[in-house]
């Protein structure tokens, strides 16, 4: 049995922890440079506001507006994964707020009442251990329990399990609502025929030879009829290709420093995740994009579009320490760099990624214990213990005028010191 366990409104939930006034209020969380909704809180969608709705339309709308604090919300998600943990070992985080758990066959034997009972100790535990509401869908593969969880999240007592037969449930629900359905495949399947999820999970191999359709939405066919696609088919998950990091900037940036600072921060923040993926990479794609030109709408027009400026930067040996990296993509950023342009954007997409355990080089050694390496594991430690950007390394900037723009961005009590809260007498 497999349990989906989803955070509900997840930012905006954070921001209620550790702002009890935010409660019974419209609330919205921004994305990055305060640009549309990303999160909304049940008040505000009761008005009906939709998910992307650009910030400058809802100003003056009453609704209360974060910005968003992901380093918040990466440490109240590290929290609940935490608490997953105190019923079984085996949690497997699918996104920051939403993990699989996955059981036994039976429910355990001192859980009295079965798997309801123990839906309604995880949804109670998550939510007086971190505060934040969760819904909680139990079934056997993991398709199942994304919809299982969807109806559980609108019960009063957030849990549902999906029964044996789950035909009834099936029948009626759109195929486009099912878990790996997109909107255009949902158009194609709604072509041959297939409309709700009953008739997907009915359909045999034969039909999607027949139409072309993707070995993938074959496994998504066997799940909904209760087959895990990992047991029928089985499946080794391939290892992350690629990691990238790209900020839009909050103000645009027309200097060559400037333009090196948020290139080399983007390459740090990508070292990072590579390091805490356990990946060395062997090349990086450095891009820039251009400002929107006067008279078209403001810097950052959406509508206007220009292409990216991309360089590749070959490593000398496979790394993911940010010395390294660093080294190899500052200079680059001269290659793309045009005196008397404006930029709004640059990122870092660091590629031909390997397991770090087999990047070993005859005549470098094991990548892990060259002094690049370890300095940068010992940033990480520091970042971990005392906060994000506790240490960084100079060729980052100090002032960063290029950073995104967060002007309602709410305090991180769980990471750093110097924001913990404090009760008054």
């Amino acid at each position: 049995m497999i349990a989906l366990v989803d955070a509900n409104n997840f930012y905006v939930s954070c921001e209620r922890v550790f702002d009890p006034k935010l409660e019974g209020q419209a609330v919205a969380v921004l994305s990055n440079n305060d640009g549309c909704v990303i999160s909304r809180s049940p008040e505000c969608k009761a008005l009906k506001i939709e998910m992307g709705t650009p910030y400058f339309k809802l100003k003056r709308s009453g609704i209360v507006f974060r910005s968003s604090n992901y380093e918040l919300y990466g440490d109240m998600s590290a929290r609940i994964v935490a608490t997953l943990g105190t019923f079984t070992p085996d949690v497997e985080q699918y996104s920051i707020d939403e993990a699989f758990l996955h059981f036994g066959g039976s429910a355990p034997a001192d859980r009295v009442g079965g798997w309801k009972a123990l839906g309604r100790l995880i949804h109670g535990r998550v939510k007086r251990w971190t505060g934040i509401p969760c819904g909680v869908g139990f079934a056997t593969t993991r398709t199942l329990a994304k919809i299982a969880n969807h109806i559980g999240k609108k019960r009063p007592g957030g849990v549902f399990v999906m029964p044996d037969d789950a035909s009834g449930v099936l029948e009626g629900l759109p195929v486009g609502e099912v878990w790996g359905v997109g909107r255009r495949l949902a158009e194609r399947l709604q072509r041959t025929g297939i409309r709700d999820a009953l008739a997907l999970a009915k359909c045999t191999r034969e039909f999607f030879k027949r139409w072309k359709f993707a070995v993938t939405l074959e496994r998504t066919a066997m799940e909904l009829r209760g087959i895990p696609a990992t047991e029928a088919d089985p499946l080794e998950r391939e290892d992350m290709q690629s990691v990238g990091v790209s900020r839009m900037f909050g103000t645009p940036v027309e200097d060559a420093q400037g333009l090196e600072e948020a290139v080399s921060g983007h390459a740090a923040s990508a070292a990072a995740k590579l390091r805490k993926a356990g990946m060395v990479a062997s090349v990086a794609n450095v891009y820039v994009q251009e400002c929107a030109p006067p008279g078209t709408g403001g810097w950052n027009d959406q509508n206007w579009w220009t292409p990216f400026l991309t360089v590749t930067v070959p490593f000398a040996a496979p790394t993911s320490a940010t010395p390294d990296i660093l080294s190899a993509v500052r200079p680059a950023v001269g290659r793309l760099f045009v005196p008397g342009k404006r930029y709004r954007r640059a990122g870092v997409l660091l590629c031909g990624l390997e397991r770090a355990g087999l990047a070993l080089d005859l005549f470098r050694g094991d990548p892990a214990k060259r002094p690049a390496a370890k300095l940068s594991a010992v940033a990480d430690a520091i970042n971990a213990r005392f906060g994000r950007g506790t240490v960084f390394f100079a060729a980052e900037g100090t002032e960063r005028k290029w950073k995104m723009k967060r002007e309602m961005l709410s305090g991180c009590p769980t990471t750093r010191w110097a924001e913990v809260l404090v009760a008054n007498a």
